[in-house]
């Protein structure tokens, strides 16, 4: 039996086109500003996203906390959704390296209505932190992959302007949004002062993400990258694993995003008792556990590996990640297993 990894779009592997780019690349010492394929991503992804400026990191993590830094002095406070990964899944970096407070707000599909928002803002008192900036995550992972609507930015955007914010937009899986929205990401970019997104996910690289936005907080953001130890020196050879998946692995997204749809039609259309699935919109299918399931998401997740498929449960759900690695066969197979794992555990 043939093992399906759904654990997370981070699993894949360096195809032979993406392994000869990198043996191919030409390199120099990045912190010293002169790796020629650095360089060249650098450029091209700032102009695709209509920033200043970019500057290559080795993770989603970093981007995301130098963009903090760059952005909220210590004693500050951010603005951001409950589910947020930043929030969740980032060690508290804020607060142990920045001395940022985070102020979550229990939002819809990773969407903060605008009004909360704006209520959230703190007003100018010596017994408060100031409001700085506000971090939303598009796609919205722990929401099941959801599509932050491009207009909901562009509101978001005005208001962070009126009010003198800083719109920190991690999007991390900013193309697969882009493609299930049919949106540009030029577009998403525009409503925001920082953008990141990650290579190894989606797009198949085995590791880095890049942070835009403009130059003067950029460079200071690559001094914050070296004081965080992300200066890695002949990276080209990650970033030309960077520009092959920007070339190569973008409109293919749409395949992951119909095979998550498919399972999730599967699951859902049985009628499993106590179990729900998130509306599917990308590349993720989260089946939810309710209070009177008969089993319990560890108990699906341990009763699958067993059958030779890999997830990740996540609090009372399970998450199911599809990427360039899982073909069609391997998704219909994983179809297949999940709903005949779930009808043996709820017999």
């Amino acid at each position: 039996m043939q093992a399906i990894d759904l654990r997370s779009d981070t699993v894949t592997q360096p195809d032979a086109g993406m392994r000869e780019a990198m043996e191919e690349a030409p390199l120099g010492d990045d912190v010293f500003g002169d790796d020629p394929t650095i360089n060249q991503l650098e450029a091209e992804v700032a102009e695709l996203l209509g920033k200043e400026s970019a500057v290559f990191v080795p993770s989603g993590t970093m981007a995301n906390t130098i963009a903090i830094a760059i952005a909220a002095p210590p004693g500050a406070e951010m603005i951001l959704e409950a589910s947020a990964h930043t929030l969740n899944f980032e060690v508290a970096g804020a607060a142990r390296l920045w001395g940022v407070q985070a102020h979550p707000i229990q939002g819809d599909g990773g969407v903060i209505p605008l009004e909360e928002i704006a209520a959230a803002i703190r007003p100018s008192n010596v017994h408060i932190p100031r409001t700085a900036m506000i971090i939303l995550e598009q796609t919205s992972n722990l929401s099941g992959g959801r599509v932050l609507p491009l207009d909901y930015l562009q509101d978001v955007a005005r208001l962070k302007n009126e009010r003198g914010l800083h719109l920190h937009i991690d999007g991390a899986r900013l193309f697969n949004a882009a493609v299930a929205a049919g949106v540009s990401p030029r577009d998403y970019a525009s409503c925001a002062d920082t953008v990141m997104f990650c290579f190894s996910k989606g797009l198949g690289a085995p590791a880095g993400s890049i942070l835009v936005g403009p130059k003067a907080l950029i460079d200071e953001g690559r001094r914050v990258r070296k004081m965080l130890g992300g200066g890695l020196r002949q990276s080209g050879i990650l970033a030309a694993c960077g520009l092959y998946g920007l070339k190569h692995n973008v409109d293919r997204l749409a395949d992951d995003h119909a095979r998550a749809a498919a399972l999730a039609e599967a699951v859902r259309s049985k009628n499993f008792p106590g179990i729900r699935v998130d509306p599917s919109e990308t590349n993720m299918v989260y089946v939810r556990f309710e209070s009177n399931a008969p089993i319990s998401s560890a108990d699906l997740v341990a009763a699958l590996q067993t059958q030779g498929l890999l997830a990740v449960a996540l609090g009372q759900a399970v998450r199911f990640v599809f990427h360039k690695d899982v073909s069609a066969a391997a998704a219909e197979d994983a179809c297949e297993r999940v709903t005949a794992v779930l009808e043996k555990q709820l017999s």
